[in-house]
């Protein structure tokens, strides 16, 4: 039996026809850059996500730092998120000469922990940055009382839970501005990079779609500072030919992730969803002790693992300056050395699953 991680084969072959005619749509008419499905993607991932504005972007790392320029952060801000996340978190924040002030993350869920995030608040504080890892929101109710309290923006990333919900709200519409990414591997991916950022702000909507065209308003009148972050014509016509099916695959996901989690919670510590979220599991990660001799002994029988992320960003080189060493964020460390993700796309059927978790087992035994 060949077991894929993610299997974007198998997702293609389903949408063949719907793609492929969407692609050659594009290939006629010729707008390779902002065509008419960019608006058209853009209308209808906001009527999914339930805000006013959405503004498609080259990539979700791409969408943070448009949002962050939007709000404004300049040198000398800082803005508090995640230690345990993908590296773009931390270092778009680094890249417009602000300061990633980390705070630790709740052991269930991986997430910032809201009861530490107001004692990392000061007064050169500009936003909050909660990472919704693994395909779970963060606690955002609790977030936000305290960046309204604080007069701070929130900025979600999203990258890896678009098709989340938290108390029905959905991933993209719990904060001052959401951003995701449509990479192939994410819950909702394209054929090459995407991203998007979601608002309900009239005026942020406008400057970010400003900030993606060099901060253009009209040809060749630029307001603002801004960069190339345009989404591919091409990339939003995979996505509009994915998007009608993709809340049947949101369904699959959390099947599948419960499946797993009932076949492996007394072998292995389990994913735990919140009260009031889903889960997209844009990965399958359990914590396991000896990692790397559970990832052998699984890799010597077909099963194909990774790990998101084996080091913390305070302890990555590039964040070296902020003087963090190992122990200033334990609950993100001992998540990093234990976590590993195990195969998970829509399409994955019970018998390859079933030969997974006998795998599991049989490592863990």
């Amino acid at each position: 039996m060949s077991i894929q991680f993610i299997d974007l084969k198998a997702q293609y072959q389903h949408l063949k026809a719907d793609i492929d005619a969407r692609i050659h749509a594009v290939l006629d008419h010729g707008q390779y850059i902002m065509g008419p499905e960019v608006a058209e993607l853009e209308a209808a991932l906001a009527s999914y996500v339930g805000v006013k504005h959405a503004v498609g972007v080259s990539d979700g790392t791409t969408a943070l730092q448009i949002a962050m320029m939007a709000l404004g952060i300049v040198p000398g801000d800082e803005v508090i998120t995640s230690p345990f996340t993908f590296i773009a978190t931390g270092e778009m924040i680094a890249l417009l000469g602000a300061k990633p002030v980390f705070v630790d993350i709740d052991p269930t869920s991986y997430n910032l922990d809201p009861a530490l995030v107001e004692a990392a608040i000061t007064p050169r504080t500009r936003a909050i940055m909660p990472v919704s890892l693994y395909g779970q929101c963060a606690d955002f109710a609790a977030i936000n009382a305290i960046a309204e309290k604080h007069g701070l923006a929130v900025i979600e990333d999203g990258a890896q839970s678009f098709g989340a919900s938290q108390r029905g709200r959905r991933s993209g519409s719990l904060s001052t501005i959401g951003c995701t990414s449509f990479f192939p591997s994410k819950p909702l991916g394209c054929y090459g990079d995407g991203g998007a950022c979601f608002t309900d702000d009239d005026a942020l909507a406008k400057k970010m779609r400003e900030i993606r065209v060099h901060g253009q308003d009209r040809r060749y009148h630029h307001p603002v500072i801004g960069l190339n972050g345009r989404l591919d014509t091409l990339q939003a016509a995979v996505l509009l030919a994915k998007l009608p099916s993709f809340p049947d695959e949101v369904e699959a996901r959390a099947r599948i992730g419960a499946r797993y989690s009932r076949l492996l919670q007394d072998v292995a510590r389990v994913p735990v969803v919140g009260e009031g979220n889903t889960h997209v599991y844009a990965q399958y990660t359990i914590e396991v002790a000896n990692r790397e001799a559970v990832q052998a002994s699984l890799k010597e029988a077909g099963v194909p693992t990774a790990v998101h992320y084996p080091i913390p960003l305070h302890l990555q080189p590039a964040f070296a300056g902020l003087g963090q060493g190992a122990g200033s964020f334990p609950v993100a460390e001992a998540a990093a050395a234990r976590v590993m993700s195990l195969p998970m796309h829509p399409f994955l059927d019970e018998a390859s699953q079933d030969a997974i978790v006998a795998a599991v087992r049989q490592a863990l035994a």
